[in-house]
């Protein structure tokens, strides 16, 4: 795998060689990338993500079909990109931004902003819907064929599981996600960050058009365990979303972690714990 810095490459790709160079530890979840701030010997500054394997690789190309089309004050620049032997993507350096959290006042309205400003952009051609995603974000689906993973957890009874799932499957498999609207899908607090009043997103790679209430929904659970409100508080109806964010979480909880991934699961089980009596309290359910 590539772990030093391909400075040849960059420079072929941005115009300007590698001036100074250093590494970042990312704050996310996935460790098949490497990561750098750059200077480069023309006075710019970048932030530059090297894919470590093959998944890494296709991730970087979805994200860079949005940032080779897309330009708004919700995206950051696009400043190189190479696809070879090694995948690497830069952009404007934002180190110098607001990374929530802790979560400011006003914090909560600018990026409620910026998604409304994403969702009234024209999405990029060859996005895939999210509807066609329906049964990998509907992790309920997962739970009606193996009730065990969500148990080890601790988050519910197996009576209130049997109780519940019916309705909850169904609602995962109803609820509105279809929609043209351009989705980042994947808004967190280390997805994003605030500078002069103007939330900024990246990590595009999951990208999507649907319905834009779920860039919301899916976000409010991770919200309120940096100290956000409740979730209900902020969506008054979430049309089921609720329902199915939990099951995404709820049903991932207990599996085995990703080997890029580590502590994904202990993450995924918080967000559950939020978003299972969000969605029970929608649906008028006992909660967990």
């Amino acid at each position: 795998m590539q772990k030093s810095f391909p400075a040849a490459e960059l420079e072929a790709a941005a115009g300007a060689a590698p001036a100074e160079v250093r590494p970042v530890e990312s704050r996310g979840y996935a460790t098949n990338s490497a990561h750098w701030r750059i200077e480069l010997a023309d006075g710019r500054r970048a932030f530059v993500k090297v894919a470590l394997d093959e998944n890494a690789k296709e991730w970087f190309r979805g994200e860079h079909l949005v940032y080779s089309a897309v330009s708004a004050p919700f995206i950051p620049e696009l400043l190189a990109w190479h696809d070879g032997d090694v995948t690497l993507l830069a952009i404007t350096d934002l180190s110098d931004a607001h990374w929530p959290p802790p979560w400011r006042p006003g914090d909560l309205d600018a990026v409620l902003a910026a998604l409304d400003d994403l969702h009234a952009t024209p999405a990029p051609d060859g996005l895939p819907p999210v509807a066609a995603e329906r049964d990998w974000l509907n992790g309920w689906e997962l739970v009606a064929e193996d009730r065990e993973p969500l148990l080890s957890t601790g988050l519910c009874s197996r009576a209130w599981l049997e109780e519940a799932l019916p309705s909850l499957l169904e609602t995962g498999r109803t609820c509105p996600i279809e929609g043209d609207a351009f989705l980042h899908l994947d808004v967190r607090s280390d997805n994003l960050c605030l500078r002069d009043g103007q939330a900024v997103l990246v990590d595009w790679n999951l990208a999507h058009v649907g319905n834009p209430l779920l860039d919301i929904v899916a976000w409010l659970p991770s919200l309120k365990l940096e100290g956000g409100p409740d979730p209900w508080e902020l969506v008054l109806d979430s049309e089921g979303l609720s329902a199915l964010v939990a099951g995404f979480f709820a049903s991932r909880a207990g599996l085995p972690p990703p080997e890029t991934a580590p502590t994904v699961r202990e993450f995924q089980r918080a967000q559950a714990e939020v978003a299972l009596p969000w969605a029970t309290r929608e649906l008028g359910l006992t909660p967990p």
